[in-house]
């Protein structure tokens, strides 16, 4: 590892609290992760079957602190080494958000430094910027995840256009509902994903919507599953379980390929690429093996993406942050 002070004064300290994950990382201006620690509340939040958001806050408020230490120290950085800090505004849980903005702010005014108000969406697509294997714009982008489903135009690294975007679920909240009615666990998307290995994806036909433009609906596929799974004796469900986890994921897939394509038709796209927690599914990444998909340990919420897009971000000067606040949508 490089010493500290081959790179004083030229680290970006992220912090990612958006939902159930707390966040830090240390990056480079050059887009290097020298730290990206990840504090998950998956099991906690498992007997509920999702995130509640009251307890998402104050799990925050517990790890925190500990988190911006290990990151840290893992990145043999020191505070006086940050050249800026960088947080996630929203959108997210508003509870959860403002966790680690009050985080941020503390560590950015006690050094004096600026703070990067970042915006959660553009992070995830600030993830394909950082090494090894940066990607340049422009390209065409799916971003699914468990609160978003969008298609966006990436011209350039500060920002982008929405094409499209979901009606109702997100893709990733598809997920989840349907691995609530089937009985899996929580986060539902890897449950699904690993069950559906076992099934025919062929033994169920279920509806794709097909709505105006480039949007996406996922609550009739939600409903279609609810039926199903309610006509089906209590031993037959046990039985069918694998197949239908293997049915509901390729329509999920299915709808979002068929949008990425036509998309990437109308807009002339000579690239695609692919971020969000939804990003890590096998078969959306075996349907889509031209499409550039960001690294698996950056497709669910990180602070190592929000210190990216931060290098793409106007920041806020000391200590004109202070009154900043968190957004729930955006």
């Amino acid at each position: 590892m490089e010493g500290s002070n081959q790179r004083a004064g030229r680290l970006i300290l992220g912090i990612e609290t958006s939902c159930d994950e707390t966040a830090a990382a240390v990056v480079t201006p050059d887009g290097r992760i020298l730290s990206n620690v990840i504090s998950s509340q998956a099991e906690l939040h498992a007997r509920f079957g999702g995130v509640v958001p009251e307890v998402a806050s104050r799990r925050h408020l517990e790890l925190v602190v500990p988190v911006l230490r290990e990151a840290l120290a893992e990145a043999d950085a020191e505070l006086e080494t940050l050249d800026a800090v960088a947080v996630t505004q929203g959108p997210g849980l508003v509870g959860a958000l403002l966790v680690g903005l009050s985080a941020a702010k503390a560590v950015a005014w006690a050094n004096r430094l600026p703070l990067v108000p970042v915006n959660h969406l553009h992070g995830h697509v600030a993830s394909l910027y950082l090494q090894p294997e940066p990607i340049e714009p422009p390209f065409l982008c799916l971003l699914a995840s468990g609160g978003h489903t969008l298609l966006i135009d990436v011209a350039e690294p500060g920002g982008f256009r929405v094409l499209g975007t979901t009606l109702d679920d997100a893709a990733g909240e598809a997920f989840d509902k349907g691995a609530r009615l089937l009985g899996l666990g929580y986060p539902g998307g890897a449950a699904i994903d690993r069950l559906a290995r076992e099934g025919d994806s062929g033994s169920y036909d279920f509806p794709v919507a097909r709505v105006h433009g480039l949007d996406f609906s996922f609550s009739g596929l939600k409903t279609a599953l609810l039926y199903t799974v309610r006509d089906l004796s209590e031993d037959e469900l046990e039985r069918r379980r694998a197949d239908l986890a293997a049915a509901y994921q390729r329509a999920i897939v299915r709808a979002l390929v068929a949008r990425v394509h036509e998309a990437a038709e109308q807009n002339a796209a000579s690239r695609i690429a692919v971020v969000g927690g939804v990003a890590a599914n096998s078969e959306l990444r075996a349907a889509l093996p031209e499409a550039a998909f960001a690294p698996l340990p950056l497709c669910t919420d990180n602070a190592a993406m929000i210190a990216s897009a931060a290098r793409y971000t106007e920041a806020v000067p000391f200590p004109g942050y202070l009154a900043l606040d968190a957004y729930a949508s955006g």
